[in-house]
């Protein structure tokens, strides 16, 4: 079972050639940010709940964050703003405008304030007639609506798919990028279509590819556990059509991370961070930065594992074996290393131990690797031959995240004779004193 997943993996990215991506220079690695949706939603209560509520402020505020508590330079550069932000009505000159009460100053004055911080400012909008939470949409407004995201400074359009025919889905895509490209700015296009066109037909990744920087292919991300493995589980079963389109300037979206809210305890925090860098994901927070507990702020600040994330071969990882209620996830890396992420799907008992040689890409490790346990905790495990037993212990729904670097043989003999000049010196010395 293992070596024929591992197989079909290897035929999957032999097989399959990336196809062009949108040619705008963006998203060259995985996205980074912070989006509001999951966490603050549609609340536009600024009354009763001013600091939770669909405003300035609230971007404001976390823009000042990002860049005061290390989000900015672990790689976190956009802010975006999701629905609910628009007044009801359109200007006088058919644009879009912010909601006066709760954007006084504009999406202008926000953006420009964003970028005073060294950030990106995102926002939303929709190919229908009306957004997901009944807004105005762009439906017969794209090119007006892409020409004021311009004059504003947006860095970002997250373009929705709601009260809109799925036949024409993709034709409407497509005309909000040409318009977007027509503006002479570099705005980053996260869209929704195969989102949409799944229940009607498979989608043309090509397509879309050449279309979009990030797509959603899947349902919206919940604060669960059960969410997270819905996803997951549909990632895997799709992996075939949906993994090959992914690479530089365009990649899956499996939604957002929703680590430092409520649903989900600290094993599964890991979980979704160790499992959304090995698929290459956007990794777009939805929380509160202002109160977040400290162990998920170092999880998702975690260098070790944004490097997996952002690594330079550009390559979405995939699942290459379920066994013994454990899944292997394996992304190629640079250098010719592998990430290995081992989740533990059981739900009941304690601690499990996994060996890592049974890992569909151990294969490797031949003559040797070198491995690092980035997740539950970093630890450097060594050298290590093909025959070895080395394990890793995870609790139940938690995930082991490890790196291998292989060692050829050649390279090998050097380090190992290093290694013992390196002994050989200090031994003279120590005799000598």
């Amino acid at each position: 079972m293992c070596s024929v997943m591992f197989l079909t993996g290897l035929l999957l990215f032999m097989s399959c050639a990336v196809v062009d991506a949108l040619d705008n220079g963006l998203a060259l690695k995985p996205t980074m940010g912070w989006l509001h949706w999951e966490r603050f939603m549609c609340n536009v209560d600024c009354d009763r709940d001013p600091d939770n509520c669909i405003s300035e402020r609230l971007y404001m505020q976390m823009a000042d964050v990002m860049v005061k508590e290390g989000w900015k330079e672990a790689g976190y550069e956009y802010v975006c703003i999701d629905d609910c932000w628009p007044s009801h009505q359109r200007d006088a000159q058919g644009r879009l405008q912010a909601d006066p009460k709760r954007f006084p100053g504009g999406i202008k004055k926000l953006a420009d304030y964003i970028h005073s911080k060294g950030l990106k400012l995102g926002i939303y909008a929709d190919i229908g007639k009306y957004t997901c939470a009944g807004y105005p949409g762009s439906l017969g407004y794209y090119e007006t609506d892409a020409l004021a995201f311009a004059d504003w400074g947006v860095d970002l359009l997250k373009f929705d798919g709601c009260n809109m025919d799925r036949a024409l889905v993709g034709e409407a895509y497509v005309n909000m990028s040409k318009a977007l490209n027509t503006t002479g700015r570099s705005i980053l296009y996260s869209c929704e279509w195969p989102l949409y066109e799944w229940p009607l037909r498979q989608p043309n990744y090509t397509a879309i590819r050449e279309t979009c920087n990030h797509w959603r292919n899947f349902q919206d991300v919940y604060d669960s556990w059960s969410s997270i493995k819905s996803i997951l589980d549909w990632t895997a079963s799709h992996q075939d059509i949906i993994v090959p389109a992914a690479g530089p300037g365009g990649w899956n979206d499996p939604d957002m991370l929703v680590i430092g809210n409520f649903g989900l305890s600290h094993d599964q925090q890991e979980s979704q961070m160790a499992l959304w860098a090995i698929m290459a994901a956007p990794l777009l927070m939805s929380n509160d930065l202002r109160d977040i507990c400290p162990r998920s702020k170092d999880l998702l600040q975690n260098r070790r594992i944004i490097d997996i994330s952002q690594d330079s071969l550009g390559k979405q990882g995939y699942r290459t074996a379920k066994m013994n209620g454990y899944e292997v996830w394996e992304k190629p890396l640079s250098q010719n290393r592998l990430a290995i992420a081992v989740m533990n799907r059981q739900e009941i008992g304690g601690p499990r131990q996994f060996t890592i040689r049974a890992a569909p890409g151990w294969k490797i490790c031949y003559p040797k690797c070198s491995i690092k346990q980035i997740l539950p905790q970093y630890k450097d495990m060594g050298i290590q031959a093909p025959d070895s037993n080395i394990v890793v212990t995870i609790n139940p729904s938690g995930t082991a995240l490890l790196t291998l670097t292989p060692i050829s043989s050649s390279s090998f003999e050097r380090m190992h004779k290093r290694v013992w000049q390196d002994i050989s010196i200090k031994d003279k010395h120590n005799t000598v004193l």
